[in-house]
C-alpha cells in the first residue's frame, strides 16, 4: 500500500492536473457506485451504468479542474503547512467556495439528468439548503480539517 501511495505522489508531482482530474472523476464514479449499491440497494443487475458515467463525467470535466484550480488559489491566499493554516483554508473553503460549488454541481447534475431550467431551479430551491448543511457536517469535520494539512493537493 505504501508503494502505491508513493507512486501516486510521484505521478501527482509530475502531472498534477491530469492526476487531479482522474482522481476526481474516479472518486465521483466510485461514490455513485457506492450510492447505488449500498444506499439504494439496486443490486448489480439494476445498476445504472449511464448514471455512473454521467457522474464520472462531472468529476472529470467539472470537479477535478475546478477544485484543483481552487486549491491552487487557496494555497496562494493562505501559505504554510501548519494546523492553523489548514484551519484557515478549511474556513475559507467552506464559507466562500462550497456554497457556489455546490449550487453549480447540483445544477450541472440536474441538467445532465434531463431536467428543464424550471425543474432544475425548483430542485435547487428544494434541496440546496439541506445539501449545504450536509456538506458542512461532512466537509468541516475534524478529520477534514486535519487532513488538509497532509493531503498532496495540486502543487504549484
Amino acid at each position: 500500500m505504501a508503494g502505491l501511495w508513493r507512486s501516486y505522489q510521484l505521478l501527482m508531482a509530475r502531472r498534477p492536473w491530469t492526476v487531479q482530474i482522474l482522481t476526481a472523476g474516479s472518486l465521483v464514479g466510485v461514490g455513485d457506485v457506492i450510492s447505488q449499491q449500498l444506499i439504494e440497494r439496486r443490486g448489480l443487475s439494476n445498476h445504472c451504468v449511464k448514471r455512473t458515467a454521467k457522474m464520472m463525467s462531472i468529476g472529470f470535466f467539472f470537479v477535478g479542474p475546478v477544485v484543483g484550480g481552487w486549491y491552487k488559489v487557496l494555497d496562494q491566499l493562505i501559505t504554510g503547512g501548519t494546523k492553523q493554516a489548514a484551519l484557515k483554508k478549511m474556513l475559507v473553503d467552506q464559507v466562500c467556495f462550497a456554497p457556489c460549488f455546490l449550487a453549480t454541481f447540483l445544477g450541472i447534475s440536474g441538467t445532465l439528468n434531463g431536467l428543464t431550467v424550471e425543474e432544475n431551479v425548483a430542485k435547487l430551491q428544494r434541496d440546496y439548503v439541506d445539501a449545504l448543511i450536509s456538506n458542512y457536517y461532512i466537509g468541516s469535520g475534524p478529520g477534514c480539517c486535519c487532513g488538509l494539512e497532509f493531503l498532496p493537493f495540486l502543487e504549484s
